[in-house]
């Protein structure tokens, strides 16, 4: 008499619920993770214009005269990431005024 052995494997079913809640659950988790990542930037932006206000501010205590442009801070104010982050941002400087255009 022959036995055959009984190979234990997932069902094609069960295969197929478990991607259905790996599915649901990315669903669920994509839509915050992009949204938190949007708040993120606006935060790191608005913190940005913070720190041009204040080297703007110390620009115009150093030379007498508000800068012109982002341009003036360049040289001992603002590293050049920070210059990068600041145009990519959109912020300017107009008669001595810190302002984003990208809100």
């Amino acid at each position: 008499m022959m036995f055959f052995k009984k190979h234990k494997a997932f069902t094609l079913i069960e295969m197929v619920i478990v991607l259905f809640i790996i599915s649901l659950l990315m669903l669920l988790v994509l839509p915050n993770v992009s949204k938190q990542r949007r708040n993120a930037e606006v935060k790191t932006n608005d913190a940005l214009v913070t720190t041009v206000e204040t080297q703007a501010t110390l620009y115009e205590e150093d030379t007498g005269h508000p800068p012109a442009t982002l341009a003036d801070l360049n040289d001992e104010y603002l590293s050049d990431r920070q210059l990068k982050q600041a145009n990519e941002a959109q912020i300017t400087i107009k008669d001595g005024v810190v302002s984003r255009s990208g809100k």
